[in-house]
C-alpha cells in the first residue's frame, strides 16, 4: 500500500499463520509506508487480531516473511520485535493493578522522543492520574495508559487491537481524536483493528478488509466510508447497522 517515493516501513509476504496447526491467515501480503495509518476490517473471526498477533510474533507462522524497515524480523521473538520498533496495544489492555500510571510508563521506557511528560501532553488525563494505581482507572483511562505505555517504547509502528472496545461514545470521541493526532501530527505509523468500521475508517487513511484469513478488499478509508454497498456486503453493516454512538463519535472526530 506504499505510494510514490514514500519510505516503506512494513512488508508482509504471503503470511500463513494461526494457533497450533490451525490456519487463521492464508497468504496475506501487504506493504505499509512510513507515516501511514491502516484500518483492518472484517467480520468476527476472520483473522484481524491474528494479523496483529502475527506481526508481533505471538502466533505460529507456517510460512511467509515479515520485514520492518528493511530488516527481516520473521523469526524474532516478541520482545526483540519491540526493540526493533513495534509498539503493541493489546485488546485486553493488560494494566497492572499494583502499579501507578507513572510506574507503568517508566518501567518500560526506552530512549527516544517519547518521554513520560510527552505522553502526559498527548493524554492529559494520565498526567492528572499519574499517582493512581491501575485498578483505580476507568476503562478509557486504562486504554490511554495502554497506548501511552506502548509509546514509551518509542515504536516506529503502533499496533492497536480494538482500542475503542467497551468505551462510552464520549470517550471514543476523545480517544479517537488523540489516536488521529498520533498519526497526523506525530507521523507515527499505525495499524488499527476496530470492530466498528466507521470508527476504524475515521482513524485511518487506508483500509483492508479480511475474509476467511485473506485480504478481499483494499481502499482509501474515506472512499470506503462512503461506499455503503461494499461495507454492507463485506462487513454486514448497513447505514443503520453500526452503533449510533460510535458513528456520532467518528463523525465528530473527522469534523475536528
Amino acid at each position: 500500500m506504499s505510494e510514490g517515493s514514500t519510505t516503506e516501513l512494513l512488508r508482509l509476504e504471503n503470511l500463513t499463520a494461526g494457533y497450533g496447526d490451525g490456519v487463521a491467515l492464508d497468504g496475506v501480503s501487504l506493504a505499509i509506508a512510513s507515516g501511514e495509518s491502516l484500518a483492518v476490517l472484517g467480520r468476527n473471526g476472520v483473522g484481524k487480531t491474528t494479523l496483529l498477533e502475527t506481526i508481533m510474533g505471538n502466533t505460529r507462522l507456517h510460512k511467509g516473511k515479515i520485514t520492518l524497515a528493511g530488516r527481516d524480523i520473521t523469526r524474532l521473538p516478541p520482545h526483540a520485535r519491540v526493540k526493533a520498533g513495534l509498539g503493541w496495544v493489546p485488546q485486553e489492555r493488560e494494566v497492572f493493578p499494583s502499579l501507578t500510571v507513572e510506574e507503568h510508563l517508566t518501567v518500560i521506557a526506552t530512549p527516544g522522543k517519547w518521554t513520560v511528560e510527552r505522553v502526559y501532553e498527548a493524554f492529559p488525563r494520565l498526567g492528572e492520574r499519574r499517582r493512581n494505581y491501575g485498578n483505580q482507572l476507568s476503562g478509557g483511562e486504562q486504554q490511554m495508559l495502554a497506548i501511552g505505555r506502548a509509546l514509551m517504547t518509542n515504536p516506529r509502528l503502533l499496533l492497536l487491537d480494538e482500542p475503542m472496545e467497551g468505551l462510552a461514545p464520549i470517550v471514543v470521541e476523545d480517544l479517537s481524536a488523540r489516536v488521529v493526532a498520533l498519526s497526523e501530527s506525530e507521523g507515527l505509523t499505525c495499524i488499527v483493528v476496530e470492530q466498528h468500521p466507521i470508527v476504524a475508517l475515521a482513524l485511518s487513511r487506508n483500509a483492508i478488509v479480511l475474509e476467511r484469513g485473506q485480504i478481499v478488499h483494499t481502499a482509501r478509508s474515506e472512499d470506503l466510508a462512503g461506499d455503503h454497498e461494499t461495507i454492507e456486503r463485506l462487513l454486514g453493516v448497513g447505514e443503520g447497522g453500526a452503533d449510533e454512538g460510535a458513528n456520532d463519535a467518528a463523525a465528530r472526530t473527522q469534523a475536528g
